[in-house]
């Protein structure tokens, strides 16, 4: 055993370990602990750990729970079931995500629309009347565009990231 290593540290790391620490690092991305190109390196790093010291130290900086209190090494679990179809033959897709992609997906929206409508209430009050509401032209469409996604659940592939780390999961199970 290697000199300040507990007997932890040195063990192999599961498939299910790696995916539990690319979940903490996805969490953190979405609360804006790490940036996307931290979180792509890092998220490389996780896939290609060996060890348990090797998962620790990609998520050493990150609040949450401490890789090392763990109670002991637990095997992997057997693979997630594939998707139930429902009776008209449609598989059941579960996100994975809370009410969090609502916001992700809603908030640059906010933004825009709260300054384009500051833009337009200062002009209109600097003029002495009330214009057109002209940034109906900018955010109308793209809230409609969201309004649909929300409403039909279309938030499939909004994060490129995101995306990577599917299509790497979905190849690994397939191996």
């Amino acid at each position: 055993m290697l000199a300040g290593m507990d007997g932890r540290s040195g063990m192999r790391a599961a498939d299910a370990d790696r995916e539990a620490t690319a979940e903490r690092l996805r969490v953190a991305l979405e609360e804006g602990r790490l940036g996307l190109h931290e979180y792509d390196e890092r998220l490389g790093r996780a896939y290609g750990a060996k060890t348990y010291a090797d998962l620790d130290e990609v998520v050493a900086d990150l609040p949450g729970p401490a890789p090392a209190q763990r109670a002991a090494v637990a095997p992997a679990g057997p693979p997630p079931a594939p998707p139930a179809a429902t009776d008209a033959g449609a598989p059941v897709v579960d996100s994975g995500r809370g009410t969090g992609w609502l916001l992700a997906i809603w908030s640059p929206w906010l933004r825009v629309a709260a300054i384009l409508t500051a833009i337009w209430l200062f002009a209109s009050l600097g003029s002495g009347h009330l214009g057109h509401y002209w940034p109906v032209w900018a955010i109308g469409p793209w809230g409609f565009f969201l309004l649909m996604r929300t409403v039909g659940g279309h938030d499939h592939g909004w994060r490129p990231a995101e995306r990577r780390v599917r299509a790497r999961r979905d190849r690994r199970r397939r191996r």
